[in-house]
């Protein structure tokens, strides 16, 4: 049996990258069913792509199944970030069945309204100081492949999944103040487009809290954590790790996210259909 949700938001997935978990990946779309799946960013690492061509006959399974979800009716919408910022060129156009957005305005079930987007143009970094940027890609695929090799090990000694680079994140004061700094932001945007709250990808570190009144979530990623953000039935979010509740559980302990409940109203006459913003 499939489980079901009303929606469900990956991000940061890094096809074309080594570290990139695409058998999770596949093996996640395989066991889901939805009416929404929003790709939120970074599905496709055309950065490394443009570098060394790396696309494993796999790799075109786990597409086949992003185009089977459009196929079996659900609404799929790829927002693309900065790794695959090629396909920024064909927003507003159709791959297939798979829509092409800048963002999204998505109403959950139960009436809330979210900023569904990358997050890269929120970036100073990114944005601003492109060698910066490229520094940190090149570090962070460095702490990668020592964190495979590390859990390598640790497999072999019985031991669980632990994050390297995630750990960094939590210790480094300037990583901790550059997420939450990031996550400001996007409450900003969030707060001009007269939303509920955002839904975004960028930094992958999955999270799902309240920030000044609005709900902030992140999708996390597909390289370390295995995280997507879904929608059930009922309107309720959810951060969901796929594979990895211990993981799950320490994160919530660390960081002391939880789930935030659903806001129940009457939606008989509402049309829940993705708005696409400006």
């Amino acid at each position: 049996m499939k489980d079901s949700y009303r929606s469900i938001w990956i991000s940061d997935v890094h096809l074309c990258t080594r570290d990139c978990q695409a058998d999770q990946l596949y093996n996640f779309l395989s066991s889901i069913k939805c009416d929404f799946l929003y790709l939120v960013g970074d599905i496709i690492d055309i950065e490394v792509l443009r570098k060394r061509w790396w696309w494993p006959p796999f790799y075109n399974e786990v597409v086949h199944k992003l185009l089977k979800r459009a196929r079996k009716g659900a609404k799929v919408v790829f927002l693309p970030g900065n790794h695959d910022d090629f396909f920024r060129s064909f927003v507003g156009h159709q791959f297939g069945e798979i829509e092409i957005r800048d963002r999204v305005i998505h109403t959950t079930a139960d009436g809330r309204r979210f900023l569904v987007i990358h997050g890269d143009v929120f970036d100073g970094v990114v944005m601003s100081h492109k060698w910066l940027n490229h520094l940190g890609t090149w570090a962070y695929g460095h702490v990668t492949l020592l964190n495979r090799l590390l859990n390598h090990v640790r497999a072999w000694l019985g031991l669980p999944y632990w994050s390297m680079s995630g750990a960094i994140k939590r210790k480094v004061k300037h990583a901790v103040t550059y997420v939450n700094n990031f996550a400001d932001t996007l409450v900003d945007e969030a707060k001009r487009e007269g939303v509920d709250g955002v839904i975004c990808g960028h930094v992958h570190r999955p999270a799902m809290h309240d920030l000044r009144g609005f709900l902030y979530c992140n999708c996390g990623d597909w390289v370390e954590n295995c995280t997507a953000v879904v929608e059930h039935e009922d309107g309720e979010l959810e951060v969901l790790w796929w594979g990895r509740q211990e993981e799950a559980q320490r994160h919530r302990a660390t960081q002391g996210e939880v789930d935030v409940p659903a806001r129940p109203v009457d939606t008989k006459d509402e049309s829940h259909e993705p708005v696409y913003a400006r």
